[in-house]
């Protein structure tokens, strides 16, 4: 949508020019750019040429660099070459995405599961197969850009409920009956703001009304639940999601995302989910360290690292909670401090950078204005000294800039 112009002189209205646009974003502490990281995800990364304590990355048990991964990688492009060559109904579909799909139906429980190029490409691709026009679809008013558009995509009736609100979700579907599908779909793990859904409640409600139930657990997946299998085994309800989403890119260390679910419903996915039918599949490098990530998580191993974040992640929450800042309900490894306006987040975000510290700021249109926070996302490879350090430098500018 074209921003107001302004008037030529004639009366008419001109749009404003991709430079005039990007001044503004500009003005508005709202212009975004591209930092280069050398090397590997870590901890402490070199960023422009130094290093900095890394603060920002999804990265969180630590396996994007991990040993096994790289080793399961070079040895499928050995074997498999670097590319598929085609989507999976072409001549896509190799031996290896058929194990990393059995494999993931194995890790959630589910009678099959199928694999997508991106967690955004597995909700625009998942919601418009699953519902249409004539069809209703409930969404968290706080779910993820990639599930609205997934909801816009489907020209379903979109019902937005209040977050986390179930006395509302319940008289909204009270309020909207339907002859066509009814589709309820949340975050597992809010990415913003690192607070959870109530996936039991969730379960009861669409059992009562009948509805499907989708679950993005993108920030989940590998991290909570006794196994690692995410929010759902955390709230102990992992065979009442109908349709598990989660990424291989996050705490997995990979890339891509899947869709784990009944066989009907993954074949059904097969059919008709435009983002897997028409993509090139992904490569086996990305495929074999996938199977390698899930074969960490339930290892000796994924059970230290999950511990480990655990225990960073309550450390940094709670010092930051005693510093004066709010963590907006944060309850995972997902740690948010609240500021407010864009400008004075951007500037805390640089005297952070320059004391050795990268956290991004968070603005519009990702949150909405007057909420913006520093994302911090905890890893299960920082240390303690470095992540006390990172809070005492964050409260004390935080004093001195008035956002505590």
């Amino acid at each position: 949508m074209l921003q107001e112009g302004f008037d030529d002189g004639k009366g008419e209205s001109v749009p404003k020019s991709f430079a005039e646009e990007l001044d503004d974003l500009r003005d508005r502490g709202l212009y975004r750019s591209m930092r280069r990281i050398a090397g590997p995800q870590g901890g402490r990364v070199v960023l422009d040429g130094r290093e900095v304590l890394l603060l920002c990355s999804n990265n969180y048990l630590g396996l994007a660099d991990h040993p096994a991964l790289k080793a399961a990688a070079v040895k499928a492009v050995e074997r498999f070459g670097a590319g598929s060559g085609a989507s999976r109904l072409v001549s896509g579909t190799m031996e290896l995405h058929e194990a990393l799909e059995e494999r993931i139906a194995r890790f959630k429980g589910t009678g099959a599961a199928v694999i997508f190029n991106s967690g955004f490409a597995a909700n625009s691709g998942i919601i418009p197969a699953l519902v249409a026009k004539g069809d209703l679809v409930f969404s968290d008013r706080l779910n993820h850009a990639s599930i609205v558009d997934g909801c816009l995509l489907s020209r379903a009736t979109m019902v937005r409920y209040p977050h986390n609100d179930m006395a509302a979700l319940r008289r909204l579907l009270e309020k909207h009956p339907t002859d066509g599908r009814r589709l309820i779909v949340t975050d597992g793990v809010f990415s913003m703001d690192g607070d959870m859904a109530p996936l039991r409640e969730l379960v009861a409600l669409k059992d009562e009304f009948r509805a499907l139930l989708m679950v993005d657990d993108a920030h989940g997946t590998g991290v909570l639940g006794a196994t690692g299998r995410g929010s759902a085994e955390h709230c102990g309800v992992m065979a009442g999601i109908d349709i598990h989403m989660g990424t291989l890119g996050k705490a997995l260390g990979s890339f891509g995302a899947y869709a784990a679910a009944s066989r009907e419903i993954v074949e059904y996915l097969v059919n008709r989910a435009r983002s897997f039918i028409f993509s090139t599949s992904l490569p086996p490098a990305v495929l074999a360290a996938s199977l390698a990530a899930i074969d960490l998580v339930d290892s000796h191993e994924g059970s230290a690292l999950r511990d480990r974040l655990a225990l960073n992640a309550a450390f940094f929450r709670d010092a930051l909670k005693s510093a004066g800042f709010d963590v907006m309900g944060s309850e995972t490894q997902i740690v948010p401090a609240f500021v407010g306006e864009a400008e004075q987040t951007m500037t805390f975000t640089q005297r952070l950078l320059e004391e050795g510290i990268f956290v991004q700021g968070i603005r519009p249109p990702t949150v909405p204005a007057g909420t913006c926070r520093l994302r911090c996302t905890l890893m299960a490879s920082h240390d303690e000294v470095d992540l006390a350090r990172a809070v005492e430098a964050m409260a004390r500018i935080g004093r001195e800039s008035g956002a505590i």
